[in-house]
């Protein structure tokens, strides 16, 4: 990968959240593009993990500190504390275990970045009432025997779910599809009708 290489939109976003000079784990990192990112432009101790091995090859070929590991059963091998970030883009809705996942980040870290497409998206709703089939977006791509999303969720839900487990949603933002800001900021609401994907930072209480 070269230096020069410009990252995804909703990657910059979650840069963005990323103190320089932190500890990051990224999980479902894909070829570590936004490991280099961190590492080359905010000179982060940042590695990941990657379930996909074609996506591993990848990174390793590239000089990242990229390993193969499964959401669900590796953070578990991390020492409390190891991280000051753990990132989880776009992943969330597909692990087996959300709950537990997001526990575990915030057990060996001081901060959580979440993003998750967001099922309750207006065009979303309007599939499903007009053609009472599972929706088929751009984020939503396969067919639902094929989907690796097995936990869809909205902004709403993320909400809900942070309250209940007693997370502090430091910064939170609604993105379009290709990872733009979406003028929602301050309206969950909104967010959850307009906004195609959440962002999310977030700490325990």
């Amino acid at each position: 990968m070269s230096s020069a290489k410009k990252i995804r939109v909703d990657l910059a976003l979650i840069a963005g959240m990323v103190q320089p000079r932190a500890r990051v784990l990224d999980v479902g990192c894909a070829d570590g593009q936004l490991v280099e990112h961190l590492i080359r432009a905010k000179q982060c101790d940042a590695r990941g993990i990657e379930i996909d091995m074609d996506e591993v090859q990848r990174a390793i070929a590239h000089g990242l500190p990229v390993m193969q590991g499964d959401a669900d059963t590796e953070l578990v091998t991390y020492p409390d504390h190891a991280f000051d970030y753990v990132i989880l883009s776009r992943t969330l809705q597909a692990v087996e275990q959300p709950r537990e996942v997001l526990r575990q980040m915030l057990r060996i870290s001081t901060h959580a970045i979440v993003s998750f497409p967001n099922f309750g998206h207006w065009s979303l709703r309007l599939q499903l009432l007009t053609r009472g089939r599972m929706p088929m977006t751009a984020g939503w791509n396969r067919m639902w025997y094929e989907t690796p999303n097995i936990h869809p969720c909205t902004i709403k839900d993320f909400f809900a779910l942070c309250d209940m487990d007693g997370y502090v949603v430091q910064d939170w933002l609604a993105a379009d599809e290709e990872g733009r800001r979406t003028p929602w900021r301050r309206a969950p609401s909104l967010a959850n009708l307009f906004g195609e994907q959440g962002l999310f930072l977030l700490r325990k209480a």
